[in-house]
């Protein structure tokens, strides 16, 4: 992985925490993807109703959002290094527990535990970030480390299949559920918080906490309160952050979980057909994380504040989401994966953004509240979306409502933002 040519010659050990966010985040993807993979295979095999496929998904989000409930306060209060690694080692074993599901309630079962568990990744991440990097760094390096949600999907159906037809769907989920497993002895070994970090040098760590000052102002503003999620959800940032995330975050758990169905219904694609489509589809979207970063680090670099460079961003991103409202009009496969394409490398480019926002607008002994917060409400509208999705298939066999509304659904999140987040960033 390289480092920006940009980021002053201070030390570069805060990207190796980067590199170790990278690769949790992918091993998260993969776990979430196989089911998506293997769901006409599955399907076919214990006889499950597009309905029951929406509840199953819909039980991974309930658990996502339950875990929300908590999770940011319990990083919070041990910090990250412990955490994560708990969440992990539940995630990991939730995804093994698939290949004994034998119909749909012991799959929402092991959904429920892989929700549960992988609730942890992003609020976990967001904070090391925070941690790890001065503000004008963070969006840059959440961009790095949220690409691996895209090469995930990437790898995914290359495992999954690979795996499947030597030796079965169920061997796929035990093989892929073990990942999470190395990985963690690999954190323990290496993650410290920067002040507990041996080898990192003194200017680096002047750098990375150049922003304390003003972080440290605000947060002892807060210190007498210590923010819950209540006190949080007075402010008006916070509204607007979970609006926008309830209204949008569906779309992308939506072409995560049904776009290899899509694509058998629609075009007549196979498992083993479906390789390569996903792997365009998730390799151009992974540039879009990295992309979207780098337009509003690009920006403040300029001389832009903190707020009109994360909203230009935002913005570009919403707008290039809109083209999915022509998919179910196309005959072309490839037309499809393309618009596809462009709409998953828009949302990297907007998570990027939504979650550095965070960390503008809240000090560090926030952040993972905060973020587990609005991914809560972004959980919640995928636990509604979901269950509608599968039953608007289930009762029309089209896919056409599901795209007219996804392809606004990003612009309407923008104005949420728009409308409640101040101008006035703690950055």
């Amino acid at each position: 992985m390289s480092i920006p040519s940009t980021a002053p010659k201070v030390g570069h050990y805060r990207w190796r925490i980067i590199a170790l966010l990278f690769f949790a985040t992918t091993i998260n993807y993969i776990d979430r993807q196989v089911l998506g993979m293997l769901k006409p295979i599955i399907t076919d095999d214990i006889h499950i109703s597009e309905a029951d496929y929406g509840y199953i998904v819909s039980a991974f989000q309930a658990a996502y959002a339950i875990g929300l409930l908590f999770i940011g306060r319990v990083i919070d209060k041990f910090g990250t290094r412990i955490s994560y690694a708990v969440a992990i080692v539940v995630w990991s074993l939730a995804g093994c527990f698939h290949a004994a599901a034998r119909g749909p309630l012991g799959f929402g079962i092991a959904r429920f535990f892989l929700g549960l568990g992988e609730s942890a990744n992003f609020p976990a991440a967001i904070k090391a970030t925070a941690e790890w990097f001065p503000v004008k760094e963070r969006a840059l390096a959440t961009g790095i480390f949220n690409a691996g949600s895209n090469v995930g999907a990437v790898v995914s159906p290359i495992i999954v299949t690979c795996v499947t037809v030597a030796y079965g769907w169920q061997a796929a989920f035990i093989i892929t559920g073990a990942l999470g497993l190395v990985w963690m002895v690999f954190w323990l070994l290496f993650y410290r918080i920067p002040r507990e970090a041996k080898k990192l040098s003194r200017a680096e760590y002047d750098y990375i906490n150049q922003d304390d000052r003003r972080e440290a102002e605000a947060a002892a503003q807060q210190a007498a309160q210590s923010p819950g999620w209540w006190q949080l959800m007075k402010q008006r940032s916070s509204v607007g952050i979970c609006l926008a995330r309830f209204v949008c975050d569906w779309v992308w758990w939506f072409f995560l979980f049904w776009t290899p169905d899509f694509m058998e219904k629609a075009y007549g694609v196979h498992i083993q057909q479906m390789v390569l489509p996903l792997i365009v589809i998730y390799t151009f979207s992974s540039f879009g994380g990295i992309a979207g970063g780098y337009i509003s680090s690009k920006l403040i670099n300029m001389g832009r504040s903190v707020s009109f460079s994360r909203r230009t961003g935002l913005l570009v991103c919403a707008l290039l989401v809109i083209p999915v409202l022509l998919i179910p009009g196309m005959d072309s496969l490839w037309g499809s994966i393309l618009i596809i394409s462009l709409a998953c490398f828009a949302h990297q480019g907007w998570a990027s953004n939504i979650y550095t926002v965070v960390s503008d607008y809240y000090p560090k002994s926030s952040v993972a509240t905060m973020t587990s917060m609005s991914s809560f409400a972004g959980s919640i509208g995928g636990v509604l979306a979901a269950s509608f999705v599968g039953n608007v298939l289930e009762i029309t066999g089209s896919y056409f409502v599901v795209f007219m509304i996804a392809g606004f659904a990003y612009l309407l999140a923008w104005c949420c933002l728009q409308l409640f987040l101040p101008r006035k960033t703690l950055a």
